[in-house]
């Protein structure tokens, strides 16, 4: 049986406004529908791991405030093990504001919270999570030093590091040298390398270490880097309801079909079909597809290359 999957991670309050279009700089538009989603990046990907069929474990901070009670149910009522979600007093839970247009894209502006309180010593005391498990997932909503902390005890128990490097920033050498499988979009590995040809840029990721790039490319489906190996898998089209989540939901199916001990082909195709699944239905964590929906996707889609 393989092994569970550790998230550390953000948890966030998703606050969505739908509007016909997105606002120019200085100007104002009339939106329609309010709602609010459980979310955060690593919250979504805990969720859409445990949905496609892992045992996870979440590690993250929420705070003390309205939103905490419903954060840390959305978990559990998912499957996400809880026990390394911490409280944090006199701290507000991250929030996302989220403005989706009429063609389903999405604008973001995350205040990190309690999230930006988890700490490199938070990881140290939960080091027992790590032992046993085949996957961690890290995203960088939460202090790079404790992404760097979460990496360095995972490769000390011979877990498995995928780093989805998002919100894009630059990262230094040493930290992509840990990570098996780098999921970026082209805008984030672009950012990375500045470098705008994909298979350029993933071969200077490589060359820092980093064990294969995988490349979302939304419409246009996802491209992997291996050393010598590439191979590109084109997307579903589907009708897109709202954006917001096809990469978490990618990650998530992703981070299963690795620790199951699938290749990197069909994990790749898993997670692509997970994306498309999750474009067609509204908000962050109710968009993510269950193991049984990826089959059935798959076995009424041919492979997409």
């Amino acid at each position: 049986m393989s092994g569970h999957i550790v998230v550390v991670g953000s948890i966030n309050m998703d606050l969505v406004v739908h509007t016909e279009r997105h606002p120019q700089p200085g100007e104002t538009v009339l939106g329609s529908r309010f709602q609010t989603f459980p979310g955060g990046k690593g919250a979504n990907q805990a969720v859409a791991a445990a949905r496609a069929g892992g045992r996870v474990k979440m590690i993250g901070r929420i705070g003390d405030d309205a939103f905490s009670e419903r954060l840390e149910a959305g978990l559990v009522e998912n499957g996400v093990d809880t026990t390394c979600v911490l409280h944090t007093p006199g701290a507000a839970s991250g929030v996302a504001l989220i403005t989706l247009d009429s063609e389903g894209q999405n604008t973001i502006v995350v205040a990190a919270g309690a999230n930006s309180l988890l700490t490199p010593q938070d990881i140290r005391e939960f080091s027992p999570v790590f032992e046993g498990a085949s996957v961690l997932v890290l995203q960088l909503e939460i202090p790079l030093e404790t992404v760097a902390k979460a990496m360095a005890l995972a490769k000390f128990h011979g877990v498995k590091v995928i780093l989805n490097p998002a919100p894009a920033q630059g990262l230094p050498g040493s930290l992509l040298a840990q990570v098996d499988y780098l999921i970026p979009n082209q805008f984030e590995l672009a950012l990375l390398t500045g470098m705008q040809v994909i298979s350029l840029a993933a071969d200077a990721v490589q060359s820092l270490g980093t064990g294969a790039v995988i490349v979302t490319l939304g419409g246009n489906g996802v491209v992997v880097h291996r050393g010598s190996e590439t191979f590109q898998i084109a997307s579903h089209p589907v009708p897109v309801v709202d954006t917001v989540a096809a990469g978490d939901a990618f990650v998530g199916a992703f981070a299963v079909a690795i620790s199951e001990g699938r290749s990197l082909r069909e994990a790749a195709e898993r997670g692509n079909a997970a994306g498309a699944i999750s474009v067609t239905r509204a908000g962050a964590q109710p968009s993510l597809p269950t193991r049984e929906e990826i089959d059935a996707f798959l076995a009424a889609h041919p492979r997409r290359r």
